[in-house]
């Protein structure tokens, strides 16, 4: 059986931290998950939502962020645009969480 491997794309600051729960449902069921942090600095997370992403690396999923501050603030995985393009090409689906 193949697993597919979905990444969530976060654009919008205020759907960020509900897409990362959704990238861990989707890792619960047998996905590779991934989220992307983009263009965007986010609130410190709470203790809660440092544990959800653990969680998530545990089941081998990842959330990355193009914004240091992100990275810095929130132990998130950093990554270029470039390397989002790369990563996307290995997707079986990608998702824009939160456009508005």
């Amino acid at each position: 059986m193949e697993y597919k491997k979905v990444c969530f794309l976060y654009r919008n600051k205020d759907y960020a931290v509900d897409g990362m729960r959704s990238a861990l449902g989707l890792a619960v069921e047998n996905m590779y998950s991934y989220g992307v942090v983009m263009d965007h600095e986010m609130d410190k997370l709470d203790e809660h939502n440092l544990e959800s992403i653990e969680m998530l690396r545990d089941m081998e999923g990842e959330i990355f962020s193009t914004v240091e501050a992100n990275v810095e603030k929130n132990a998130l995985e950093p990554i270029t645009l470039e390397e989002v393009g790369e990563k996307l090409r290995e997707m079986t689906i990608i998702i824009p969480y939160g456009l508005k």
